[in-house]
């Protein structure tokens, strides 16, 4: 049969996804694949994509992801308050701590944990866990006192939520889209870098006016308004066969994985650095006021909301780790300049590059992992095994930068550079394990 006539359906992973549940994505039996070959939805019906009730997974996923990766994405508006109000006697680094742990939990959760529940049927047992988890530990942040409390509310039980809300936003889609798949999950994905923009404004301008308590209960308010539109309107078409196991130890003898896996962790150890402190440089180097540093902050997460959508449209004609690497590169690249950003229009630039090149390696590791394993029935197993070890790099990158930060800006700026190049270099050693030196080879 001549190519051109086939139907292809492509398993398309989306942005901040560290999804198990493309367990249901499986080879079809009587073929023999090549790992790069597209698959099919082991659905007992193809996907009905112009329907209300498919148009409906985007809106939920939409807000599973404004409330998950969104809410991670906020914690910088929160180190800069804890800095010099609610934990001012408290280190930079044990700050860093508390969003650490948050995204870790996000990581480690929803890539790893929450596979083997959905699997079993509970989508909406997760979203609505998630979003009683998430609900509550910010109302609890908003009656903490002391370090450990916060550690606890804001770092632990948000973490466990957002984990919980992070893996249904990205696993109904699949079964409800074929040709507007990539169209739909970029949709979906936006969510939480919009959500990285919004709730850190809102808490920037409340703080000051009704104090930290009550500007923390209205950011729990409005994720409990919009967490239930997920809870409403979710629903899988269909689970998997069988149950995926949490490990695959065979996946561990393959070098591109392996390699791709570790700039994983290289790179979420720096990319979130400037998240935290770009706020904080601005007003340590007379930039702009309080008020105004704040706001890098949002333009960082406003430039990713393109970073997480433009370049997964072309990741689907030139493959991911074609431009997982040279973008993680330009993250490494843009991080070395930080410090001789001196001037209001040199770090408005940097936080919109910085933006949109780290929310591109962000959105680009699903397809990439799943163009690099080798078992398509196992691509959500060996997803959640990258993604707990990129987890790790999350967990220790930022409070590593603030210890740094002692010795002034030039050490954690160049920790964050280096980290992200170290990342781009094993991403393109996974590249040329899998498929040589040839430029203009997919892969």
């Amino acid at each position: 049969m001549d190519s051109s006539n086939q139907t292809h359906t492509r398993a398309s992973i989306t942005p901040d996804e560290i999804t198990s549940s493309n367990s249901s994505l499986v080879l079809e039996p009587q073929e023999k694949r090549d790992f790069g070959d597209e698959v099919s939805l082991n659905t007992e019906e193809p996907p009905s994509e112009n329907t209300l009730i498919a148009w409906l997974q985007v809106l939920g996923a939409f807000f599973c992801m404004f409330n998950s990766w969104g809410i991670a994405n906020t914690f910088g508006a929160f180190q800069t308050y804890y800095e010099t109000g609610l934990l001012s006697h408290e280190t930079p680094s044990r700050i860093s701590w508390i969003g650490s742990i948050q995204g870790f939990l996000l990581l480690f959760v929803g890539g790893l944990v929450t596979g083997p529940i959905y699997d079993a049927g509970h989508l909406r047992g997760l979203v609505i866990f998630g979003a009683i988890a998430g609900v509550f530990g910010m109302m609890m942040t908003s009656i903490c006192k002391e370090y450990w409390q916060v550690v606890l509310a804001q770092g632990l039980i948000v973490g466990i939520g957002n984990g919980c809300l992070l893996l249904p936003g990205v696993a109904v889609m699949p079964q409800y889209f074929i040709k507007r798949r990539a169209f739909t999950t970029g949709i979906a994905a936006s969510g939480s870098s919009l959500g990285g923009v919004i709730y850190p404004i809102i808490f920037h301008k409340l703080q000051p006016r009704i104090g930290f308590p009550w500007a923390t209960r209205v950011l729990a308010f409005i994720m409990l308004v919009t967490l239930m539109v997920p809870i409403c309107v979710m629903r899988a078409k269909v689970f998997p066969s069988k149950r995926r196991p949490l490990f695959d130890k065979n996946i561990l003898r393959d070098l591109p994985y392996d390699f791709f896996t570790l700039g994983e962790f290289f790179g979420f150890m720096g990319m979130y650095i400037p998240f935290y402190y770009i706020s904080s440089y601005s007003i340590a180097h007379d930039i702009g006021s309080e008020n105004l540093s704040f706001y890098f902050l949002i333009i960082i997460n406003a430039g990713s909301i393109f970073g997480r959508i433009v370049p997964n449209f072309f990741a689907d004609i030139t493959g991911p780790l074609n431009i997982s690497m040279p973008f993680c590169l330009g993250c490494g690249i843009i991080a070395f300049c930080w410090t001789s950003v001196q001037s209001l229009p040199q770090i408005i630039l940097f936080s919109i590059f910085y933006g949109f090149f780290s929310g591109t390696f962000v959105s680009i590791t699903g397809p990439a992992l799943a163009t690099l394993s080798n078992d398509m029935s196992l691509v959500g197993t060996h997803m959640g095994m990258s993604f707990t070890f990129g987890a790790l790099g999350l967990l220790v990158g930022n409070p590593v930068a603030g210890v740094l930060l002692n010795k002034g800006w030039v050490a954690p700026a160049t920790f964050c550079g280096s980290a992200n190049v170290l990342a781009a270099l094993c991403i393109l050693i996974a590249r040329v394990k899998k498929v040589g030196w040839k430029l203009k080879v997919k892969a």
